[in-house]
Formats: structure tokens, sequence, C-alpha cells
């Protein structure tokens, strides 16, 4: 009853015709550069992830969050107090979320000795949100399987990071343990609103044929991760520069891949255009049953 493939721990599960929807997220790797940017981003990830349900509204949503932190570890005390700041009093109030539930866990570090040496393990800030919704009807639950179609489909990328494509605390940059750098966030959380906007309203008129957040390993997973759902190719048609193309793949920004047939390309933008959101025509899905991609040879 959950989506067929997926970033672990990030499913969207229901059950039942009206019943309730549930999804998480966490990214506590940014918080080790920048606390209150992870807390924006779990709550980010688990919208985008919920959004997959049929939803009446954001507001509708409620949050548990789950906090861990080494208290009383020099600096953590306050990243803890900023981030909690940052989700409670000024994200989730301006989104319309409540969070009535949570829990805490502030012990998150450990100390020893071997011989005249101490060791010390310490966590960073992590915030877990876990986001429930009642669903107005089960039956239109978003999947990421793209669907073989007789016309040409297109890939559209709601990128809610403004085309930034940070890759602090990204997968990629932890494959080549690389720290540091400029993290993902929220920059402006009116965006996430627009966006779950959107794609209720385009899920309730039958425009969208599949649906994955994009979350971690960006682009490159999410994508993949759609055509391995299907065992459907897709062709990619990014623009940019060596690093730029990378930045594009593999930052982890907030934001979602819908699959629309090309006949509903018009009134989604419709949609979009009444609701705020905007999303970018990326490739196109292949009718045949191969497991290819590609792109075009970046610019030098």
């Amino acid at each position: 009853k959950g989506q067929p493939l997926g970033q672990t721990g990030h499913l969207a599960e229901v059950a039942g015709r009206d019943d309730e929807a549930f999804a998480i997220g966490e990214r506590t790797p940014l918080a080790t550069m920048n606390a209150p940017a992870s807390g924006r981003m779990a709550v980010a990830e688990a919208v985008t992830n919920i959004a997959a349900a049929p939803i009446e509204d954001i507001r509708k949503i409620r949050l548990s969050a789950n906090w861990m932190a080494a208290a009383g570890h020099p600096g953590e005390d306050a990243n803890l107090f900023d981030t909690v700041k940052a989700v409670g009093d000024e994200l989730c109030r301006e989104l319309g979320i409540a969070i009535p539930v949570g829990k805490d866990s502030l012990s998150l570090r450990a100390r020893w000795h071997e011989g005249d040496e101490e060791y010390n393990v310490v966590a960073p800030v992590s915030l877990i949100v876990s986001a429930f919704a009642p669903v107005t009807d089960v039956r239109r639950h978003l999947t990421p399987q793209l669907q073989a179609t007789d016309e040409s489909s297109y890939l559209l990328l709601f990128d809610l990071g403004e085309g930034r494509n940070r890759l602090g605390g990204s997968c990629l940059a932890q494959s080549y343990t690389r720290t540091g750098g400029e993290t993902p966030d929220l920059d402006r959380p009116e965006l996430l609103a627009n966006f779950f906007a959107a794609i209720q309203e385009l899920n309730e008129r039958g425009m969208l044929l599949a649906y994955h957040d994009r979350s971690d390993g960006g682009l490159f997973a999410t994508v993949a991760e759609m055509m391995f759902a299907s065992r459907l190719g897709v062709t990619l048609q990014l623009e940019g520069t060596n690093h730029q193309l990378l930045a594009q793949l593999f930052a982890e920004e907030a934001g979602a891949v819908v699959q629309v047939a090309k006949n509903k390309l018009t009134q989604v933008q419709m949609v979009l255009d009444r609701t705020g959101a905007t999303a970018t025509a990326i490739g196109q899905a292949q009718d045949r049953k191969s497991g290819s991609a590609g792109m075009p040879r970046p610019a030098a």
C-alpha cells in the first residue's frame, strides 16, 4: 500500500478509501553545517513525500517532531534552540501546520577513556519529522512508477531551491569525503505551500501520471528510482557546464518530479499559474522498456 519504490524511510503509507496518509522527513547530515536548515528541510521532505496522497489542504497536515541532540556539548544547545525556533516558531507557523506531539532524546553523545586518552563521539542535532493527514480518496495516491503512454510524456521538475543546487551535506559530497559547503534550505516557505496546492489540484484533475519527491541522492536518484519502478527509460535534457550538471543531478534541494502526458501540458501550466507554483520540463519518458537515460553533451 506504499509507493512501489522510494527512498528508504520516506514512504507515504495509506489504507482504506478515506483514511490517513503518513510520511517521514529527516535531513540530519545538514545539521553538521547548518542546523536550522536541517530542520526546515526535514519538514519540507515530509511535506513533499505526503503530497503524493490526496489531501484537502496543507493545513490538514499534523507533524510529530522527534528531536535528538547532544545536550551540554559546546554549541549543541544553541543549535537545538535555533532549529526548534526555525521549525516551530517560524516555518510551521507560516505554512499553517501544527506540531501537536513529539519527543526528545538529548543524550546523543558517548565518552570513554582508553589509557590516558579521552574519546568523544557527538551526534549532530537531528529532527525526525512524521507527517499525518486525512486523505480524501486513497485511490488517487500517486506513486513514482512511470506510465507507458500512447503519446509522448514529459518529466517536470518542481525545484523549491530555485536553481541554487547547493551540494553541502549531499550524498555526493559524502561519497567523496567532502565536508563543508552551502547546504540546501527552504529559503521561501511560500513556495512549498504553492507547490503542495498545485500537486493536489493536478492530482484531483487526473493530470499526473507519476510523482516522486527529490531528496537523498538528488535528481539523479529520483529519476533512476522512477525508472526502476516502471522499467521504462528516460531521456534527460539538462544544460550547463560540467560543474552545473553535476549540481543539477546531485543537489538535494526540496522538490519533486512528475510525469505529464503531452496533451495535458497546457492545462498543467494553467494550474501552475493559478497556484503560483513553477515547474520545468527536464526530459521525456520513453515508451520502450529500456533502462537507459541520457543527457546532451555539456557546454564547455
